[in-house]
C-alpha cells in the first residue's frame, strides 16, 4: 500500500492525497483547491497530477472548496466513480460547487477582458456549472461510524470532525496479504466547545496516520474570546460611526458569527444595527443548517426543540441581488456586513473592501485562516497598501485580526488528538504551511505512542507495510 501526497503539502489548499493498495485499487482522500496567486493557481488546478479515469473511489471529508472545490474538474478529467461523503457535506456541495463554478467563469471573463487589451489568447475557465452539476450527481451520502466497503480491499469510516456541518475525519482500512492496515486522515480537527457543532471524536486504533498543522506551532484564544473581540470591535466602530466589514467564509463562520452577535444582543452588551449576510451561498448554506439540526451540539437542539432560533434577536438581511449589494456601499451608518470570499480573493466582499478600506471610521474584521498570497493574507499581515479588483487601495480603516474564531485544533489539541490515537508506526504532517509543519512535527516526536514522523512535500509518496 503506499499514499501519495499530491495537495497541502507544506502549504494549507488543495488538499488531495491518494492511496495506492498491492491490488492496484486506487482512493483519493480529497480534492480540494489550491488558492494563492491567480496564475499558478490556475496551473495547479487545472492539470491534475494523476488519471481521473483511474480512480476507484473518492472520499471527501467536508465541503470546504480546499478541500472539495476541485472535484469538477476531476469528473470534467474522466473520473466516474462515487465521492463518498456525510450527508450535510453532501447538501452542502449542491451549494458550494454551483457557486466555485460561477466565480471560475467570472474570473475567466476577468481575465480575457486583459487579455483581449493586451493581445493575448483567451483563458476557459478551470470548470463550468455544467461540471458542477455532474460533479454533484457522483457524490453519495453515508452516516458516520459505519464502515462503508468502497472496493474489494478498501472500506473505510467517517468520525465527527467538529469543525463544520457535516465535517468528518477518515479512517481507511485496506486489507492486503491476508492482514489489514488502517490509515487516520486527521484534516481539519475541529476545537472543543464550539458553538453550534459537537465536538471532535476521537480515532483510535490505527497503523499510520496523516494529521493537519494549519495551526500546529500556535496555542488559540479560548472560543469565548472571540464573542468579547467581537463584543469590542462591534462597539468602538459603532461610536464611529462606522461598518465592521468581515470576509467570511460562507460555510460555518458565517453561522457562528451570527450565533454570537445573538448573544451580545441578548445580552444588551451591543447597539441593534443592521446586520448584512451579503452572499447568496452563506443565505443558502444556513437553509442547509435549519435542515440538519440533528448535526448540533446538545445545546443548541435544545434551543430550537424550545421553538428558539439563535439567529433571532440579530437584523438579519440576507442579501441575494446585486443592486442591493451595491446600496449597501451608499449607506452611511453603522452595520454589520459579512460577505464572502472568507480569503478576500474574489465575491462580494471585493467590492465592501474597495468601497470602504479608505474609511477610518471602519473596521476590517479578519476572522479565519488567509493562505499565503490572498488579499486576506495582506490585510491580517498589517499592509498599508493592497490591490482589489486591479487598483490599489491605501488600507486606513482599522484592521482586527482574531485567531479566537478558529475551528482548527491548535498545536495543544493536535498534540492531545495525536496522544491519544494509540500507537502510530508513521505520522504524516500535512495542512500547515511550512514553519508551521515543520515545528508540529518536532512536537509529534516528543510523543512516546508516535514512531516516525514526516513532513512530505508534493508529489512525495511513503509505503505503508
Amino acid at each position: 500500500m503506499k499514499i501519495q501526497f499530491l495537495g497541502a503539502t507544506r502549504g494549507v489548499t488543495g488538499s488531495k492525497h491518494l492511496i495506492t493498495t498491492e491490488n492496484g485499487t486506487k482512493v483519493l482522500l480529497d480534492c480540494g483547491l489550491f488558492q494563492g496567486r491567480r496564475k499558478e493557481s490556475r496551473e495547479k488546478n487545472r492539470n491534475l497530477p494523476f488519471d481521473a479515469s483511474t480512480l476507484d473511489a473518492v472520499i471527501l471529508g467536508h465541503a470546504h472548496i480546499d478541500h472539495s472545490g476541485n472535484l469538477p474538474n476531476l469528473v470534467k478529467s474522466g473520473y466516474r466513480g462515487t465521492i463518498y461523503a456525510t450527508p450535510p457535506t453532501d447538501q452542502l456541495c449542491h451549494y458550494m460547487l454551483p457557486d466555485s463554478a460561477y466565480l471560475q467563469e467570472r474570473d475567466a471573463e476577468f481575465v480575457n477582458k486583459k487579455h483581449k487589451k493586451r493581445g493575448l489568447p483567451p483563458v476557459e475557465p478551470i470548470y463550468t456549472l455544467a461540471d458542477a452539476m455532474d460533479a454533484i450527481r457522483h457524490i453519495k451520502p453515508y452516516p458516520l461510524n459505519q464502515w462503508i466497503q468502497v472496493a474489494d480491499d478498501v472500506e473505510y469510516m467517517h468520525i465527527e470532525a467538529g469543525h463544520v456541518l457535516g465535517a468528518a475525519l477518515t479512517k481507511v482500512r485496506v486489507k492486503e496479504n491476508g492482514k489489514e492496515i488502517t490509515l487516520g486522515y486527521i484534516v481539519d480537527l475541529g476545537r472543543k466547545k464550539l458553538p453550534l457543532l459537537r465536538d471532535p471524536e476521537q480515532m483510535r486504533d490505527v497503523d499510520y496516520a496523516i494529521i493537519e498543522s494549519t495551526y500546529g506551532n500556535r496555542i488559540h484564544e479560548p472560543i469565548e474570546e472571540a464573542k468579547k473581540q467581537l463584543e469590542e470591535v462591534i462597539n468602538r466602530t459603532y461610536e464611529r460611526g462606522g461598518k465592521i466589514i468581515i470576509p467570511s467564509f460562507a460555510l460555518e463562520r458565517s453561522q457562528e458569527l451570527l450565533y454570537f452577535i445573538n448573544e451580545l444582543l441578548i445580552e444588551k452588551r451591543i447597539p441593534r444595527m443592521p446586520v448584512i449576510i451579503d452572499s447568496p451561498l452563506a443565505v443558502n448554506i444556513t437553509m442547509v443548517f435549519r435542515e440538519f439540526y440533528d448535526w448540533f451540539d446538545q445545546e443548541t437542539q435544545q434551543l430550537l426543540s424550545e421553538g428558539k432560533d439563535p439567529f433571532s434577536e440579530a437584523m438579519i438581511e440576507y442579501v441575494r441581488s446585486v443592486d442591493r449589494s451595491k446600496e449597501l456601499n451608499s449607506i452611511d451608518q453603522p452595520m454589520i456586513i459579512i460577505s464572502a470570499s472568507g480569503m478576500a480573493e474574489a465575491g462580494r466582499i471585493l467590492h465592501h473592501l474597495a468601497n470602504n478600506i479608505e474609511n477610518p471610521k471602519n473596521t476590517i474584521m479578519i476572522v479565519g485562516f488567509m493562505a499565503k498570497n490572498t488579499l486576506g493574507r495582506k490585510l491580517a499581515d498589517g499592509f498599508k497598501e493592497v490591490p482589489i479588483l486591479g487598483d490599489r487601495y491605501k488600507v486606513r480603516a482599522e484592521v482586527f485580526v482574531s485567531h479566537a474564531f478558529s475551528a482548527h485544533a491548535d498545536k495543544k489539541e493536535l498534540l492531545e488528538y495525536a496522544k491519544n490515537l494509540g500507537p502510530v508506526k508513521k505520522m504524516f504532517v500535512v495542512h500547515g504551511e511550512e514553519t508551521e509543519a515543520l515545528e508540529f512535527a518536532l512536537a509529534l516526536k516528543g510523543l512516546d505512542n508516535i514512531g516516525d514522523v514526516y513532513v512530505p512535500h508534493e508529489g512525495d509518496e511513503a509505503e505503508l507495510d
